[in-house]
């Protein structure tokens, strides 16, 4: 445990107890006590009641010690205004006012793009698909005076016509962790329980090693993950998005920069409290645990369900052909201290040492003429 990190209070320190007392049962009564790291994440995250994402604790802040990270919406809402241009150019081509967002969080996206859309004259339908009881709760206040119809679904539509958004969702789904061992043989990690929780490994399965080797070569000592939940998710999306584009923003890289050689210890990460480490067993319920995107993957994913690849480029090109300038244009500079306080966050938007270059769009969909407003210039759809 890094003693660099803030203890947390005594009423978290519980429930995270409670979680513990939950991992460590469901380990003890796995097939030779040994869970399956995606297993572990999925509980760890989303245990009813219990799980980071399922219960009721602060995630998401501005600034410490609120939430355990940032994301782009809370940064500012420069970013879900910009995106509702590419959201209602999406719109106008399926004729529909229908916008999906998943894991909407404490629903400063929404919260940014429903009077953008309403000022590009749009009255949106916006739908968020949502887990969290808690999370729910907290967008139904957010969004009450929006003027918008806002709707919530605990499942998936049987059919969508309209644009769908999911920012910063695919890094939250468990991921399956790998690791060649000294000899070079395909090994799954997971977690079993000796006075407290412990990194096991067991021989890849047929399917896993299928999968692994498809994607790189063997590497002794090299561990990293394959998201084959988030892969089902996208090919899946084929089979109820009927018409319509889906922009998926995440961090993350192609397949040959995912799996460099030098990139040896995998993309596994942990936020508690605005601090990154890689420990994912310290504080069960309360830090996220989360994994790159390999975008390589999840656009094979959508040719595989059926759906095109639109687009691909970083976060910073995507806002700046998207309009970002334009509205940083309408920021009075007569005021210095809040025009800066206005651009700094715009400056972690776009940086390449910051969001720019670590966070991709991904545009996939069915039945829409390109090019898209966020890809005219700088698409690396050839790279992926």
């Amino acid at each position: 445990m890094s003693s660099a990190l803030p203890e947390p209070d005594p009423i978290a320190a519980e429930h995270s107890a409670a979680l513990h007392r939950h991992l460590e049962a469901q380990i003890k009564s796995a097939s030779n006590a040994f869970l399956p790291f995606d297993q572990w994440m999925q509980l760890a995250l989303y245990a009813p009641g219990l799980g980071y994402y399922a219960a009721g604790a602060e995630k998401f802040g501005s600034s410490q010690p609120v939430g355990d990270f940032t994301t782009a919406p809370e940064l500012t809402p420069l970013f879900g205004q910009t995106l509702a241009r590419q959201v209602a150019q999406v719109l106008q081509q399926t004729n529909t006012t229908h916008v999906l967002e998943f894991g909407a969080g404490s629903g400063a996206l929404a919260a940014s793009i429903i009077p953008a859309l309403q000022q590009l004259g749009i009255q949106p339908t916006y739908t968020i698909i949502e887990v969290s009881a808690d999370l729910k709760a907290r967008q139904q206040a957010r969004l009450a005076n929006t003027g918008a119809n806002v709707v919530w679904l605990s499942q998936l539509p049987e059919a969508f016509e309209g644009c769908v958004i999911a920012n910063e969702v695919m890094d939250a789904m468990p991921v399956t962790l790998f690791q060649w061992d000294d000899d070079g043989k395909l090994q799954e990690m997971g977690v079993t329980y000796t006075n407290g929780f412990c990194w096991a490994s067991r021989a890849a399965s047929p399917r896993l090693q299928k999968l692994v080797g498809s994607r790189m070569p063997a590497l002794p000592g090299y561990r990293s993950e394959v998201n084959v939940q988030a892969e089902a998710w996208v090919a899946g999306m084929g089979d109820w998005l009927h018409k319509g584009a889906a922009l998926l923003i995440d961090y993350g890289f192609p397949r040959h920069e995912y799996y460099h050689p030098q990139r040896a210890e995998g993309t596994l990460m942990c936020h508690y409290r605005h601090q990154a480490h890689a420990n994912p067993f310290l504080y069960p319920g309360l830090q996220d645990i989360t994994a790159h995107v390999d975008f390589t993957a999840m656009a094979d994913a959508a040719l595989e369900g059926g759906l095109d690849v639109l687009g691909y480029t970083s976060q910073a090109r995507f806002l700046i052909n998207a309009g970002l300038p334009a509205l940083i244009a309408d920021i009075d500079p007569a005021d210095p201290v809040a025009h800066a306080r206005q651009m700094g966050p715009v400056q972690k938007l776009l940086s390449e040492a910051e969001m720019g270059e670590l966070f991709k769009v991904l545009a996939i969909g069915k039945d829409i003429d390109g090019p898209l407003l966020g890809f005219m210039q700088g698409d690396r759809r050839d790279r992926l």
